[in-house]
């Protein structure tokens, strides 16, 4: 079996987060669906289980941190051009509502940042390694 990663979130309305990840350009696996929690793909490899409070805190050893107001954890995606990094910006922006603060630019990277319904906050960036010092 190829190596794979599985990203599990805490959400309050798995439909609804779906929707929204949907709208990002994730798409939805059935297989490992249900009302208690949503599987997203983001590429042959990651996948972001959605997952209600209750199914989460089945699986948690520690209480769900209250993300509005605490950052927990800082996920990255890259993306194949800086027009797709702001397509999805735009994306996210028409499904929520502001962008948490402006796009960064590290003169081979450029950067933005997205946060779902439960305040979970997503870098997405491009990187052109051909302006990169070698």
């Amino acid at each position: 079996m190829q190596k794979q990663i599985f990203i599990n979130l805490p959400v309050k309305d798995p439909k609804k987060s779906m929707d929204f990840y949907t709208a990002l350009g994730f798409s939805n696996n059935p297989q490992f669906s249900d009302d208690t929690g949503k599987c997203m793909v983001w590429s042959e490899n990651i996948f972001v289980m959605l997952l209600s409070h209750e199914k989460f805190k089945s699986f948690a050893t520690k209480p769900i941190a209250d993300t509005k107001s605490n950052l927990a954890w800082l996920f990255s995606l890259s993306m194949d051009s800086v027009e797709s990094m702001n397509k999805m910006m735009q994306n996210w922006l028409d499904a929520w509502w502001k962008e948490p603060h402006e796009l960064r630019d590290y003169w081979f990277m450029q950067q933005r940042s997205i946060e779902d319904f439960d305040w979970h906050t997503w870098e997405i960036f491009y990187m052109d390694m051909s302006k990169f010092p070698a």
